[in-house]
């Protein structure tokens, strides 16, 4: 509902003219006082609306920019994240064959679906070394999902490369204890610092 304001000052004038009595000009110059005050005040709020609108919009764009910038930063931070990961766990790395300085990273989009969903990133990180193929997931606190999606991720990157991996390693800082259990159920080493219970 709309309020119009030309139509409910001219009423108001008319009242005011029209009363005959004292009491009911005291009466309707009361609301036409009051009729202005409400107009003055609609007006002050819809300009502040106005004016909280735009900062809205403006604090929008900035909250957008920062989800692009942070995004970007975790990207590069994850990756120096697992070299770190690589680097404290190397002795125990090593005592399985992989050297933490040639493990690389392997990404595959799957377009059309062939070895998961249509558009699934796969990213996981690999060595090859004297025919051999490891396959590493490198997780600063490992839970049960992540060891279930690396065996998924694991069996497709066997289908793209053509070869069976020879080790399955997952490598973190923490890793929660049914994690480490299904790891062992599925086959897949596990190298960490904790087990968190």
């Amino acid at each position: 509902m709309s309020l119009d304001w030309g139509r409910l000052e001219e009423v108001v004038e008319r009242a005011v003219r029209r009363a005959r009595s004292e009491e009911l000009r005291e009466m309707a110059d009361a609301v036409k006082t009051l009729a202005e005050y409400m107009k003055t005040g609609f007006q002050e709020t819809n300009k502040r609306i106005e004016e909280l609108a735009k900062r809205v919009e403006e604090l929008s764009k900035t909250v957008a920019e920062l989800k692009v910038a942070m995004g970007s930063l975790g990207r590069r931070w994850g990756r120096d994240l697992e070299r770190t990961v690589l680097e404290i766990y190397r002795d125990a790395l090593e005592k399985r064959g992989v050297e933490p300085g040639r493990v690389e990273r392997f990404v595959y989009t799957d377009v059309d679906g062939r070895f998961m969903r249509p558009g699934a990133r796969i990213e996981v990180n690999v060595y090859i070394h004297d025919g051999r193929t490891y396959l590493l997931e490198v997780k600063s606190h490992a839970e049960l999902e992540d060891v279930e999606w690396f065996a998924q991720k694991a069996a497709a990157v066997e289908k793209i490369l053509g070869r069976r991996a020879d080790r399955l390693i997952i490598v973190a800082v923490n890793i929660d204890k049914e994690a480490l259990e299904r790891a062992t159920q599925l086959g897949i080493d596990a190298v960490y610092g904790a087990v968190i219970e």
